[in-house]
């Protein structure tokens, strides 16, 4: 009853990942009048890594890279995409006598951080870098709706540290509808990852031994084409990565998930820019109610297989 880039989806954790080859006219962005130079003000750089938020798609990391490489490991081809915020509240409705879109009707209250699946995209209210740290707040947008705000807002402090961004989110709501109801527990995706498909092997830990360097494992990556994404109820280490063929790649740790989804959209060895993507978001129930504050940490880590592992242990 769910429909994601074509395809019928049967779990309550819906990823935000529109029609990969529909090619949709730009719509002019909210006006951001945080700051005057939005890339270079949005943009740090350790020697290390590079991060670049997107201002004009609610603050969003839209770019991550190996300082001066230029090859950013993030998909960003859609508003559905990129490392970011999305909730999920209420029950599913049918809105489309309100500009719901057809392909994701019906649909439960989903704020996301860049935009709606037609492209307009979320307001930023705040702005600030401090060091290695950007802050960034906005309004996110209702996913299923057509330009139709959420009654909430999004912030998200970010620091680079070594080859690890450390990441707090928080939604704040406040919400006046009388239609998704309150006291409904969701999956959450905590955060929304989408790495490029160019890393396409899956690894994590699966077994009974957490943190005693025990083998990996390495599933087959579930494409979204069966139906959905892969579900891993048991990740005990809580975290799971996306490599290449020389065991590069990003990794992401949410201590408080050991449920996580994963998988592929697509063909892999593309990019940025491509349609297909990879995919991986920490999962947790939560009750999202109209009035409340909802917040926690996650890392994304750059580097090898065994540095990403090594990272978590530390982390941990």
């Amino acid at each position: 009853m769910k429909k994601i880039l074509g395809f019928v989806l049967t779990s309550l954790v819906m990823a935000n990942c529109a029609k990969s080859q529909v090619t949709v006219p730009p719509v002019v962005p909210p006006v951001v009048a945080v700051v005057a130079d939005k890339d270079s003000a949005s943009t740090i750089s350790n020697g290390i890594l590079t991060l670049k938020l997107d201002l004009t798609r609610g603050g969003a990391i839209s770019y991550l890279s190996k300082a001066g490489l230029f090859r950013s490991v993030v998909n960003i081809a859609d508003e559905g995409r990129y490392i970011q915020q999305s909730y999920y509240a209420g029950k599913s409705v049918n809105r489309q006598a309100e500009g719901q879109s057809k392909a994701w009707s019906p649909w439960s209250w989903n704020p996301i951080q860049v935009g709606d699946y037609n492209r307009n995209r979320a307001q930023i209210l705040d702005f600030k870098k401090t060091g290695m740290e950007l802050y960034v707040k906005c309004i996110p947008m209702q996913w299923d709706m057509n330009n139709k705000p959420a009654e909430a807002e999004m912030e998200q402090w970010t620091t680079l540290v070594g080859s690890v961004l450390k990441v707090h989110n928080k939604l704040t709501c406040h919400r006046t509808d009388q239609i998704y109801g309150d006291s409904i527990l969701n999956d959450q995706e905590l955060p929304a990852v989408y790495p490029i498909s160019a890393l396409k092997n899956l690894y994590t830990y699966l077994g009974d031994l957490p943190f005693t360097n025990a083998p990996l494992d390495n599933p087959a990556v579930v494409n979204l084409s069966s139906g959905f994404w892969g579900i891993y109820p048991k990740v005990s280490e809580h975290w799971m990565a996306f490599v290449d063929t020389n065991l590069w790649g990003m990794g992401i740790y949410n201590p408080k998930c050991d449920k996580f989804l994963a998988g592929m959209a697509g063909s892999p060895n593309k990019e940025a820019s491509d349609g297909s993507t990879s995919y991986i978001a920490p999962v947790k129930q939560a009750m999202l109610t109209k009035h409340c504050v909802y917040e926690y940490d996650y890392y994304v880590i750059i580097g090898t297989l065994a540095e990403i592992r090594s990272t978590v242990y530390k982390l941990r």
